[in-house]
């Protein structure tokens, strides 16, 4: 009977586990594009995003430096004169500050705040941008990185 039991255990805490690899799995996925204003952008619909809709100009490659717009959704209190940082992590756990900045105010395409932000990152694959309000991770972003052209 302890054999049994012994069993049930192990194979319960293996299942666990396979469970929690398959969801962190399924996290690192590209975001998905919505529309706010007359732009298409990525990221988290109502929360936080960026212009991007997928075009060759505004692809990611590695270390190619590109323009994009971060827009915010939110209590005024909660975004107005607050510093925002992105930092960015790739799936082997690799990261990187991306920029540091001031949130504009003001609302902007259909958005509660805005920032333009340059942004680069190293390789090629799936990214996680965090983005930080103050000291709170307020959204993140998954986007990919192609290989280079």
């Amino acid at each position: 009977m302890r054999t049994l039991v012994c069993c049930f255990i192990f194979l319960l805490f293996f299942t666990a586990c396979g469970a929690q690899s398959k969801t962190e799995e399924n996290k690192w996925k590209e975001s998905s594009l919505f529309n706010s204003g007359s732009y298409t952008m990525i990221g988290e619909e109502g929360k936080l995003g960026f212009i991007y809709n997928d075009s060759e100009a505004d692809k990611f490659y590695p270390n190619k430096t590109n323009k994009y717009m971060w827009h915010f959704w939110g209590e005024s209190s909660d975004l107005e004169g607050k510093e925002l940082k992105v930092v960015g992590t790739n799936n082997d756990n690799e990261q990187i500050d991306i920029f540091e900045g001031s949130i504009f105010n003001g609302p902007i395409n259909g958005a509660d705040a805005h920032r333009p932000s340059q942004m680069t990152l190293p390789s090629e694959g799936i990214w996680r941008l965090d983005a930080y309000v103050g000291e709170k991770l307020f959204g993140s972003v998954y986007v990919k990185v192609h290989e280079s052209n």
